[in-house]
């Protein structure tokens, strides 16, 4: 059996209209924290024991996003403990401007943004400290955009 063929594959159709993804979108904060390790002469597979979210290969080395126990527990050395929220809109990856209007909003209050875009959803890695901050303010964008579309369907 092919992923096609899987039972649990789905080809669901992805919003690609920057409007309905900002006023369509519910983020989501995970319990757990993450973090980000870089192993240097590592490749791809490389401590796929520890089960990281994501994984990048870079000129320097690997990097894992992976929750802190792990990390702990493999004894990897991490900058910041990060909080994700996740979008919960499926976002098209031919998507034009949510990552940027995502990070620019968390910008102009201070907040880094670390978005990674996976198939069904991005992914915002946000200073854990400051992810009740974050929500707020995604959570603020989302409902600005929801009430100018009605506002815009109104008018017409």
């Amino acid at each position: 059996m092919t992923i096609n063929q899987h039972p649990e594959y789905t080809t669901m159709s992805a919003i690609t209209d920057l409007d309905t993804l900002l006023a369509s979108m519910h983020p989501v904060a995970h319990k757990e924290l993450f973090v980000f390790c870089t192993i240097p002469g590592h490749a791809y597979g490389s401590f796929a024991a520890l089960a990281p979210i994501a994984s990048f290969q870079e000129t320097e080395g690997l990097t894992l996003i992976l929750e802190r126990q792990a990390a702990d527990d493999a004894g990897l050395k991490y900058d910041g403990l990060f909080s994700m929220i996740t979008l919960s809109v499926h976002s098209s990856l031919a998507a034009v401007g949510l990552t940027a209007c995502v990070a620019t909003e968390l910008a102009q209050s201070g907040i880094s943004a670390n978005v990674v875009a996976a198939y069904f959803h991005d992914h915002v890695f946000v200073p854990a400290a400051r992810a009740d901050e974050a929500l707020t303010v995604l959570g603020e964008l989302a409902q600005r955009h929801a009430r100018q579309t009605q506002q815009s369907q109104a008018d017409r």
